[in-house]
């Protein structure tokens, strides 16, 4: 595959920010709430009830992932997203199964654990063997189109110092294998700093270096597929996309479509800016890396660097900024709901911290991934709150 032209074509032909949503669950004995290997029966009950392709996996039999129609809007994608998680939630229920959306469940081991019997999943379990036997993690991703292949990867290349921020904001697991792991992302140390090819990509200035990247990773047979390419934020081959692929999984269906429209408002806000010819402030790796330890480690309780300062700010004043650049576009893109939601959790506290503060007070990890589950099996039953005048 030559990737300078191939799949440069498809950004230049592409859209700007069309929409994809992805996320990942937890399949779990309803009674237990442990991970099951069930995977395939819930597929075929589930694209049963919804009428068509819902359910696609995710290399363990205990995983099920969901994806939304590609949106020329963010709404249009959000409710796509809102109707497949109640058939899967409903497909589950008949079956007897709950479903978990948190970063990495509580307290069942990677050890119990089957995989997903298809050519793709055996590659990478040959290739990367307990890197992946021990990759049980679920996640939130987020795809936004960008037509024209430098501009993407401009885009991609300021992006990168936004992904701490994302992490830190999504963080949903605190506990693994039945304990507290001192962490606000769990997922991000079992995944991020195990799989190759992942974690903070490096910049790339623009198509063609970027090209001559994954040429070189095809040609030593480094990757097989582009999927193999893992970077919490990648150029996507197939879709013309640039895919943020930082965040926990959420439980709470409002939380997980709240970072994702922000996540959308920061590329539509770095186009915005590219366009009107503007430099783009693009950092070294090694600077966004400690944001990204800050982030996993501390979440919303901590504090990052202002890259451009080299000075302390909480991470919560950060993603306030943030909030802050995408305002002006929100009503064109509407993401008026989206970015209040943003401004309720971090004031009233995102999972991870809502989870740690109930563990804190006494509860049993048990009791409080309980709630998580109930959370993630009927928060998208709600009507979204509206957002507040002014």
């Amino acid at each position: 595959m030559e990737v300078r032209e191939e799949i440069g074509a498809i950004f230049e032909n592409g859209r700007d920010l069309t929409v994809g949503l992805e996320e990942e669950f937890q399949i779990l004995d309803a009674d237990t709430l442990s991970l099951t290997n069930r995977y395939q029966e819930l597929k075929e009950h589930a694209d049963e009830v919804f009428g068509g392709p819902l359910v696609y996996g995710e290399l363990i039999q205990s995983e099920a992932e969901i994806n939304s129609v590609a949106g020329k809007t963010f709404a249009e994608s959000r409710e796509d997203l809102r109707s497949k998680r109640a058939a899967l939630t409903r497909a589950a229920a008949d079956l007897g199964l709950a479903l978990g959306s948190t970063g990495v469940h509580p307290f069942s081991h990677w050890r119990d654990q089957r995989f997903i019997e298809s050519e793709h999943y055996r590659r990478v379990i040959n290739e990367l063997k307990y890197v992946a036997w021990t990759n049980n993690t679920f996640g939130l991703h987020v795809h936004a189109g960008i037509r024209g292949a430098d501009r993407a990867v401009a885009v991609h290349d300021a992006y990168r110092s936004y992904v701490p921020e994302l992490l830190a904001l999504s963080a949903s697991s605190p506990f693994y294998h039945g304990g507290e792991t001192q962490l606000h992302s769990t997922r991000a140390q079992v995944f991020v700093e195990a799989f190759p090819r992942c974690g903070d990509p490096d910049s790339y200035g623009d198509w063609a270096t970027y090209a001559d990247y994954a040429d070189f990773l095809f040609a030593t047979k480094s990757i097989t597929e582009s999927t193999m390419i893992w970077w919490t934020l990648r150029l996507h081959h197939l879709f013309g996309t640039l895919e943020v692929r930082a965040m926990d999984a959420q439980p709470v269906f409002e939380d997980s479509m709240a970072m994702a429209g922000l996540s959308l408002g920061l590329v539509a806000a770095l186009l915005d800016r590219y366009d009107r010819g503007e430099s783009l402030a693009v950092h070294p790796r090694r600077f966004i890396e400690e944001n990204r330890w800050r982030a996993r480690r501390y979440g919303l309780d901590g504090k990052l660097i202002d890259l451009e300062t080299r000075t302390e700010i909480s991470a919560v004043e950060a993603l306030k900024r943030r909030v802050g650049q995408v305002e002006p576009l929100a009503e064109e893109l509407g993401l008026q709901t989206e970015l209040a939601r943003v401004e309720h959790i971090l004031a009233e506290g995102n999972a991870a911290q809502r989870q740690l503060a109930r563990f804190r007070q006494g509860e049993e990890i048990f009791e409080i991934f309980s709630d998580m589950v109930r959370l993630t099996m009927t928060s998208h039953q709600a009507e979204p709150a509206a957002a507040p005048e002014g």
